[in-house]
């Protein structure tokens, strides 16, 4: 069964940092797309970073040259190093995975299917 448990959101001013973690429990798969997703109150749920199983990734204009996706395989653990953060960052992030053989987008950050999500973690950015 595969689960996705977050941890690591919180408050933070404008131009700290955090870090959010997904491990990814049961997912074995080695044809994959893993990444974060983020939405904001009354916002439609928006990709921010994804990671292709080919070593691959995709950043929203919004976060590119501040946010970092990186995947520890040993620990089969997702991370999302956010920098430099703004208070228009403020949101619920998730981490999604796709189903087996699940790919991608190379120009924007989307997957083709999302088969699984985590619970979501709050980051709130005070100005």
């Amino acid at each position: 069964q595969v689960q996705l448990r977050e941890s690591g959101g919180g408050s933070v001013q404008a131009g700290g940092s955090l870090r959010l973690s997904c491990v990814l429990s049961g997912y074995e798969h080695l044809s994959y797309c893993v990444g974060w997703f983020r939405q904001a109150p009354g916002a439609e749920r928006e990709g921010v970073a994804l990671l292709d199983s080919d070593g691959s990734t995709t950043y929203a204009d919004s976060v590119k040259g501040r946010f970092t996706i990186s995947k520890d395989n040993a620990k089969n653990t997702l991370y999302l190093q956010m920098n430099s953060l703004k208070p228009e960052d403020t949101a619920m992030y998730y981490c999604a995975a796709s189903n087996a053989g699940g790919y991608c987008y190379s120009k924007y950050p989307k997957m083709d299917e999302v088969g699984y999500w985590g619970q979501g973690s709050q980051v709130t950015v005070s100005s």
